[in-house]
């Protein structure tokens, strides 16, 4: 495999010179004493010595606290469940308002209707005005307030307000259908509710109001709303109980005094959303300390984010990159937010973005870029990307091919940063190392301080051959507990921690398939090891088609997976009809356009087969073995047929593979 991987970028003496990893390495060999020479050294130390790293990267990263901690790490064996930081007092929005001049800290794109710019001395002023507002109507450290939102200046402000105040935040992009969202908000019991009137995709208007009256109905929590005017100077709000347009709720007072309260390290600051694979979302608290300074290391570290840079990322408020995206601040950068189809009109949209406002780190998925691939799109020849030093890659696994198409196509001399992670930890397991050669299809390392290893089934770390993503080892911006979880932890453990308790080891398991190469260190992910799907990056679970499919009278049972196909994922849903119903290509469409219309686009199946009675495999607890079809689609081995309830049902997969995978 390593003959395949062909080294595509190597960093030149002044991009050494220059890297923040650099300086990173400087301080470490000062004041730790060492002789760290290149990235494997320090990617080593920083799982020898994690204490000793996230120390360092405390100090690094400049962070504001009004008392400095006792000790970086309480006890890295209690995992999970350790304390970081104790001590510490901080608060997550001071640090990420720590300038105030006026450079650019956003500047907004809404597809090509609406633009806006702000800088950071005002960020801090709508900031303060805000969070006075909110305290106002009794807003109070601990409260919960939730976005539902696009991806907007706004929505950062509100984060931030209501974080400086040391309440709650979670957040749903304004594309989410309101039955999601209440999965979501539902069971965290916001106060307050920020919203919009509506959004702008392909250039059509999508209105969002009566959604948001959906949510604020359904929520009896949700005691005050504040409504963004976007697609309309001042909408007709009457419908949504207790609510505000946001013009009349900030204060009007121009440069209020903002008070950040200061709070311990492990104080909740975000609530992040599974994709309910299984049921329920679940809500996975993160702690303000740890979301800080992990971002601050992958940000610094691993992307090289300086002040001068403008740094975008195509994502929605519903997806962790976004909070990922808005921590730039806390590095003085300017942050470029795309709202909208990121192909309207056509294809160049992102990299007109790029030539006009001179974006130097464009962050994106592997559909993306798979699919300016296949119309044959050359970007580099139509646009000035002389500003553009770098690409960010996540969500899907990214083709060899892929790589060398941003090499060959957008630009020469570029830094090719692909990472993975997860929502769970609001940042990476694998990510970059700028001071590293870049690989065709490979991501250049583990993230620096995790102990990421691949097992095999029997709890083996393994280099060089498919394996389970693990990690050995507690770090910062892991979930501090699962709203409504019991005191023992067991939704968290169960989620984590149960797959190789057996195995003796008490490691976290992630759910993805990966290589890790012996000869570069760098790693190649093979897509989820779970039910998940993520049809163009996006996080799907298969509970939310089934709650919608299953509603239908022709319908008895249902199963998705998805399918890698052409460099991309692709939902294949299989039904078993109820009984006098066939598949016709009419129900076809109808369940198409069901799951439009409930879920979102992203849901609807490209092909829908009809399985045979008794076709959907279960296991004896009844839960559906969506993993089992997958591997058999994607030829791999099944273990454990025992484990099902009806192990003949995998037979029908095995015998239409071949069929699924042609061309």
């Amino acid at each position: 495999m390593s003959d395949e991987r062909k080294k595509l970028w190597e960093p030149s003496e002044e991009w050494l010179k220059n890297a923040e990893a650099t300086r990173f390495i400087e301080l470490v060999n000062e004041n730790y004493g060492q002789n760290i020479k290149d990235g494997k050294e320090l990617y080593n130390w920083s799982i020898e010595k994690i204490a000793d790293f996230w120390a360092a990267m405390w100090d690094f990263g400049g962070i504001i606290a009004s008392k400095k901690y006792d000790k970086a790490v309480e006890d890295l064996s209690v995992y999970p469940g350790t304390k970081w930081f104790p001590g510490a007092r901080l608060n997550f929005a001071e640090n990420l308002l720590k300038y105030k001049d006026d450079q650019l800290a956003f500047i907004f794109q809404g597809e090509t209707k609406k633009t806006a710019q702000m800088t950071y001395a005002e960020l801090n002023k709508q900031v303060a005005r805000l969070a006075k507002s909110l305290r106002e109507i009794g807003v109070k450290v601990g409260d919960m307030v939730v976005s539902y939102i696009p991806n907007m200046i706004e929505t950062a402000i509100s984060m931030l307000a209501a974080t400086s105040i040391g309440a709650t935040f979670a957040s749903c992009g304004a594309e989410l259908q309101p039955s999601a969202v209440i999965d979501r908000f539902g069971q965290i019991m916001p106060k307050v509710l920020f919203t919009v009137d509506g959004y702008y995709y392909g250039d059509k208007v999508l209105q969002t109001i009566p959604n948001a009256k959906k949510v604020v109905e359904a929520i009896p929590s949700i005691e005050k709303v504040i409504v963004v005017s976007y697609v309309s100077e001042k909408p007709d709000i009457s419908s949504i109980p207790n609510a505000l347009h946001w013009d009349d709720f900030i204060s009007k007072e121009e440069d209020p005094e903002i008070k950040f309260e200061q709070l311990p390290f492990d104080h909740p600051v975000f609530v992040m959303f599974s994709s309910g694979t299984t049921g329920m979302p679940k809500c996975m608290v993160q702690s303000a300390g740890g979301v800080l300074i992990n971002h601050l290391k992958e940000l610094m570290l691993s992307t090289d984010v300086k002040r001068s840079d403008r740094i975008n990322y195509i994502t929605a408020p519903s997806w962790m990159m976004w909070n990922w995206l808005i921590s730039s601040l806390a590095v003085g950068a300017t942050i470029i937010l795309y709202d909208g189809n990121p192909f309207y009109p056509d294809w160049g949209t992102m990299f007109k973005l790029m030539q006009d406002h001179k974006m130097t780190i464009f962050g994106t998925s592997a559909a993306y870029i798979h699919y300016l691939m296949g119309i044959g799109a050359n970007p580099g020849e139509k646009y000035d990307l002389s500003s553009l030093r770098e690409i960010s890659q996540t969500a899907a696994t990214l083709s060899p091919e892929g790589f060398e198409y941003a090499y060959t196509k957008i630009k020469k001399d570029l830094y090719f940063n692909s990472i993975s992670g997860g929502t769970d930890i609001n940042g990476c397991f694998a990510a970059a190392l700028p001071i590293q050669p870049v690989y065709s299809g490979e991501l250049q390392s583990p993230a620096l301080a995790m102990k990421v290893k691949a097992y095999t089934d029997n709890a083996e770390p393994v280099l060089g051959e498919q394996a389970e993503l693990v990690c050995e080892a507690p770090a910062p911006s892991m979930p501090i507990y699962f709203w409504g979880d019991d005191p023992v932890m067991e939704k968290y453990k169960a989620a984590y921690f149960d797959y190789f308790k057996d195995k003796g080891k008490n490691v976290w398991r992630h759910g993805d398939y990966i290589v890790i190469h012996s000869d570069t260190g760098g790693m190649t992910f093979w897509g989820r090891s779970d039910a998940t799907l993520k049809p163009g990056g996006v996080r799907i679970g298969t509970a939310e088609i089934y709650n919608v499919i299953e509603q239908l009278p022709e319908i008895a049972d249902s199963l998705a997976i998805g399918q890698k196909w052409k460099g991309d994922i692709r939902v294949v849903l299989f039904v078993l009809m109820a009984e006098g119903h066939k598949l016709t290509d009419d129900l076809k469409d109808k369940i198409k356009k069901t799951l439009r219309e409930k879920t979102s686009p992203r849901h609807v199946p490209e092909i829908i087969l009809e399985a045979p009675p008794d076709g959907i495999p279960y296991t004896f607890s009844n839960k559906k073995v969506e993993i089992a079809v997958t591997k058999i689609i994607h030829d791999m081995a099944v273990a454990n047929r025992g484990a099902l309830r009806n192990p003949d049902s995998l037979d029908f997969y095995e015998e239409i593979k071949e069929e699924l995978n042609k061309e």
